[in-house]
Formats: structure tokens, C-alpha cells, sequence
């Protein structure tokens, strides 16, 4: 008996340990946005460590914008990136969801005093 229930605890765990990793957002996720009649390839790179996110987007002229205030728990992502557009700070936030090999996101996006919201849904690169 305490041998079955000793392989039910491990059986668990590791279904814990397995369902976390499966949601770690760690890589690299692309998505395509339509703007100004033109299609773009958007690339996001995720680290994390422990319940800290890090990261980066590319930006204009082939620059890496680091994310900010980048969160992880639970297999939700939450994090802010800031770019400079025509002299004025652009603050873009993101949170949502990894489920697998996708990325659900919510985008708000906050530039001269008006919000505008959408959703993108990332895929994970293989590597």
C-alpha cells in the first residue's frame, strides 16, 4: 500500500513538473500584423527565470528592445516594451497566456493619451 501510494505522489509531481514545462514560455515566438497594408513578421524572445521574465523585440534599425517588467506565474506572461516614435514614448503592454506551443496575448497600446487594445496569437519557433 504505501509503495502504490508513494507512485501515485511521483506520478504527480512529475505531471506538475511536466505541465509547467509544456507552458514555459522560454523561446522564441513569431506572429505576423497587417499595418498600412503591408504584412510584418514580429519576433519576441522569452526567457524565464524563476517567476522573473526577460526578453526582447527587435526595434527600428535593426536594434533589440529589451522588455520591461516582464512577470511569469502560472503559465501567464505579462510585460512592457517602450519604443520612441517620431519623439514621443510609445508604452506597449502585453499579458497573457502560454498554452504549449502558443502564445496568447493582449496588447494595449498607450501613445498620446489614447489606448488601443488587440490580441495576437504567437506561435513558438522550433528549433
Amino acid at each position: 500500500m504505501r509503495q502504490m501510494f508513494t507512485m501515485c505522489v511521483v506520478m504527480l509531481v512529475t505531471t506538475g513538473v511536466l505541465a509547467d514545462e509544456k507552458n514555459d514560455p522560454t523561446g522564441t515566438w513569431k506572429w505576423e500584423v497587417q499595418r498600412q497594408g503591408q504584412r510584418r513578421e514580429m519576433t519576441l524572445k522569452l526567457k524565464v527565470e524563476g517567476d522573473k521574465l526577460t526578453g526582447s523585440m527587435p526595434g527600428r534599425q535593426g536594434r533589440e528592445i529589451a522588455i520591461e517588467e516582464g512577470t511569469y506565474k502560472d503559465g501567464k506572461v505579462s510585460f512592457t516594451i517602450t519604443r520612441e516614435v517620431q519623439g514621443n514614448k510609445v508604452v506597449v503592454k502585453y499579458s497573457g497566456a502560454v498554452e504549449g506551443d502558443t502564445l496568447k496575448l493582449k496588447v494595449e497600446t498607450e501613445r498620446n493619451g489614447q489606448t488601443r487594445t488587440s490580441e495576437i496569437e504567437a506561435k513558438r519557433v522550433k528549433d
